[in-house]
This record gives C-alpha cells, structure tokens and sequence, in this order.
C-alpha cells in the first residue's frame, strides 16, 4: 500500500503537468505583451552576446 502510495505522489505530477501543453488565448496575450516589453527594454538597453544566447536557449526549450 505505501508503494502505491509513493508511486501515485511522484506520477500525478507529472500527469498535471504533461496535461499543461497547449496555450490558451490569454496566455499567448501574455506572451505578447512580455514580448514587447523586452523588445523596449532592449531599444534602451541592448542585450549583449552572452544575453542574447541565453534568449536562444530559453526559445529553444520552451
């Protein structure tokens, strides 16, 4: 009974957030609108090259 019990603790997670895939309208408005804040920040203050592959990275795995 505690393996199963263990066992449901680490996997339901995991179900929770595998189920979390596909956005939703205001999460892609979010996106945007974070989006755009960094492109102004970034009109003021230029990332430099070690910024910029951070960004890539980020991009890739999300």
């Amino acid at each position: 009974m505690l393996t199963l019990l263990r066992t449901a603790v680490l996997v339901l997670p995991l179900v929770a957030v595998a189920a979390c895939h596909k956005d939703g309208p205001a999460e892609r408005a979010g996106e945007s609108i974070d989006n755009a804040g960094q492109r102004v920040k970034d009109a003021i203050d230029p990332p430099g090259p070690a910024e910029k592959a951070g960004r890539a990275i980020d991009r890739t795995v999300n």
